[in-house]
């Protein structure tokens, strides 16, 4: 999938089974989930960014 934008996850498609890594992939229901519950409107890219690191770490 490559570098994807942080505003972009949480119109992404999730995976139907989570892997359960210790980092999570981007896809993955749970960080899905995540980042929805953020409010991304307010967010700067910096922001967004280190949301989504840490949405991804188990």
């Amino acid at each position: 999938m490559g570098k994807v934008n942080p505003a972009a996850v949480q119109d992404l498609k999730a995976k139907k089974k989570c892997c359960r890594k210790s980092t999570r992939c981007v896809r993955c229901p749970v960080v899905i989930h995540r980042m929805r519950k953020l409010d991304s409107s307010d967010m700067s890219k910096k922001q967004l960014g280190k949301a989504l690191k840490k949405a991804r770490a188990a």
